[in-house]
């Protein structure tokens, strides 16, 4: 399986952007698929995660303000994100858990995260 994440960029404290990431291969519909966020320096942190049957788990950073989504006729998965933060700035990655048992909370899968993205940088200035 490949994922193809884009969509990063700079944006001004309160602005928006939306993350995209294109899966190949058929494991689009059964699985668990989400969004890890990285800083140099920090651990990972999950931020949100999608399972088959399209329920959905948050980081009680982002709630309110992120919604993760998927397309399964385009193997798509979406990141919206609103009211951005300085404290968002991070290198973001979609990643994928083809074997899914569902979501657990503060934005992971049950299971973890299997298969991953290369990234894509959101920098958010004041």
């Amino acid at each position: 399986v490949q994922l193809t994440d884009s969509g990063g960029g700079s944006v001004q404290t309160g602005g928006s952007l939306r993350l995209s990431c294109v899966v190949s291969g058929n494991t689009f519909k059964g699985a668990c698929m989400g969004w890890v966020r990285q800083v140099p320096g920090k651990e990972r942190e999950s931020v949100a995660a999608i399972d088959s049957d399209d329920d959905t788990t948050y980081a009680d950073s982002v709630k309110g303000r992120f919604t993760v989504s998927k397309e399964n006729a385009k193997n798509t998965l979406y990141l919206q994100m609103n009211n951005l933060k300085t404290e968002d700035t991070a290198m973001y990655y979609c990643a994928l858990d083809p074997a899914s048992y569902g979501i657990s909370s503060g934005g992971n899968c049950y299971n973890g995260f299997h298969d991953w993205g290369q990234g894509t940088q959101v920098t958010v200035y004041s």
